[in-house]
C-alpha cells in the first residue's frame, strides 16, 4: 500500500487540490472535472491502438533488424528511418513515448529515438499539408527546413549530455 502511495503522490496530490478548489470555487471545479473527463476520453480513444501497433511492432520486427536500420551504426539511413517514423505518425506527443520505447528494446540508438521524437512532435504530415495550405508553401518548407535542423541539434546535443552510464540506466529502463 505504501508503494501504491509513493507512487501515485503527485496524481494523489493533484486530486485533492482539484477538490479543494472544486470545494471552495464550484464553478472553477466543475470546468476542471469538466476538462479532465475530455482529456480522458482523447487519451482512451488514442492509447489502445497505440497498444496494438506497439505489440506488432514488437512481434514482427526483430532486434537484429531495428538494430541494422536504427541502431548505432545505421548512419544517415536510422536518421531518415526515424525521421520518416516521427512524420508519418499520428496522434498526440504522449504516445510517441510508448513507441520509443520499443525502439529502445529493440537497440536503436538514443540519436535516432530522440530523432523519432522530434519528428513526431514538429513535423507530422498532415500538419504540414495544412500549414502549406494556409500559410503557403514558401512558409512550411522554411519551417520545415529549420525545424530538421533544430531537430538534428537537439538529439545531438541531448546524446552528448548524457554519460554513459546515464546511456545505460535508459537502455535498461526499456528492457
Amino acid at each position: 500500500m505504501k508503494d501504491i502511495l509513493k507512487r501515485y503522490r503527485l496524481f494523489l496530490s493533484l486530486v485533492a487540490i482539484n477538490a479543494s478548489v472544486g470545494l471552495a470555487f464550484p464553478e472553477i471545479g466543475l470546468k476542471s472535472l469538466s476538462i479532465t473527463k475530455n482529456n480522458l476520453i482523447e487519451m482512451m480513444s488514442v492509447i489502445p491502438p497505440i497498444f496494438i501497433l506497439l505489440g506488432l511492432l514488437d512481434v514482427w520486427v526483430d532486434r537484429a533488424t531495428m538494430i541494422k536500420y536504427t541502431g548505432k551504426g545505421s548512419g544517415l539511413k536510422g536518421v531518415l528511418i526515424a525521421f520518416l517514423l516521427g512524420s508519418a505518425s499520428a496522434g498526440p506527443l504522449y504516445a510517441a513515448f510508448p513507441v520509443a520505447g520499443v525502439m529502445l528494446k529493440k537497440g536503436s540508438s538514443l540519436f535516432n529515438v530522440f530523432i523519432f521524437i522530434g519528428a513526431w512532435s514538429t513535423t507530422k504530415i498532415p500538419m504540414l499539408t495544412f500549414e502549406a495550405a494556409n500559410l503557403g508553401l514558401s512558409f512550411t518548407l522554411t519551417r520545415l527546413a529549420l525545424s530538421i535542423i533544430g531537430i538534428v541539434l537537439i538529439a545531438f546535443t541531448t546524446e552528448k549530455s548524457l554519460n554513459k552510464q546515464q546511456q545505460a540506466d535508459i537502455y535498461e529502463l526499456n528492457r
